[in-house]
């Protein structure tokens, strides 16, 4: 069920209630500043408003407190939105990249609505739930990287486009400046070079417990490298390797394959897939 507006018919000028969601015209007002602003905002990552049915956004009372606090670096220390939203960021008030964070729902979602589907319609082509697929639009759920490749499949696109990197591929990638993607259960995906490139290189860490979900698979090569802690990993479900800091491991990528880390504490590996299909 969409939630309903703002907006008081009898009491057009009384404010919202504490907690109610406010549409783009009411945050507008409060903070000051136009619609297009806001807009812009959202362009950057630095919030991700929910949307009705219709389409309208509707924000929450911290997405106000996030934009005041971003509103404040402009206008006293004469920051840029870029370097506002990195400040952020390093403050720790974006608790994951924001130009990452919510990227695979949102991206499904602008799929989706470009081709004209419904939540159905995809559910039933992909067997993922509706429920699910909806949560997973609105950034309330994080899926596996095997139901990310399942759905991805599906858009006719793959898991590097759900990174978002922009511009050139750069020579030099520094540590904040990684392309990021979460997802469930414990699993975060750096991304070291992007653009024009042959391979598709990531540093993955592991929670302990984290992996794939099911298996996947995928046009390609692939070649990993444990850096620290365990992985346990699955090919065609008849061979099964558990990794220690130093092993390597080469296969196919249309073998298809599922990962998780078995041990008590992180997992970090290098992880390297050819050409970029992953």
């Amino acid at each position: 069920m969409p939630v309903s507006s703002t907006k008081n018919s009898r009491n057009p000028g009384r404010p919202a209630a504490p907690g109610k969601p406010l549409r783009i015209s009411a945050v507008a007002k409060r903070l000051g500043i136009s619609s297009s602003a806001l807009r812009a905002w959202e362009a950057l990552g630095l919030i991700a408003p929910q949307r009705t049915r219709s389409k309208y956004r509707l924000y929450s009372e911290s997405d106000v407190r996030l934009l005041q606090r971003a509103i404040f670096l402009r206008r006293a220390r004469g920051l840029n939105p870029a370097a506002i939203v990195h400040v952020l960021k390093r403050q720790g008030v974006l608790t994951a990249p924001a130009d990452s964070a919510a990227l695979p729902g949102q991206r499904f979602r602008r799929l989706r609505i470009r081709r004209g589907l419904s939540l159905a319609a995809v559910a039933r082509a992909t067997g993922v739930s509706a429920g699910f697929l909806s949560a997973l639009e609105r950034g309330q759920m994080r899926a596996s990287v095997s139901t990310l490749r399942r759905i991805a499949r599906f858009y006719r696109t793959n898991i590097l486009s759900l990174f978002a990197p922009v511009g050139d591929n750069p020579r030099l990638v520094r540590p904040a400046q990684r392309k990021v993607l979460e997802t469930a259960p414990g699993v975060r995906m750096e991304l070291l070079a992007w653009g024009n490139t042959a391979m598709e290189p990531h540093l993955f860490r592991l929670k302990p417990g984290g992996g794939s979900g099911e298996s996947y698979a995928h046009e390609g090569e692939e070649f990993l490298h444990i850096l620290k802690g365990e992985l346990e990993i699955w090919l065609n479900e008849h061979e099964h390797y558990r990794l220690r800091p130093g092993d390597s491991l080469y296969f196919e990528s249309a073998t298809p394959h599922r990962w998780k880390n078995p041990g008590k504490r992180e997992t970090m590996l290098l992880w390297i897939n050819t050409p970029p299909t992953f």
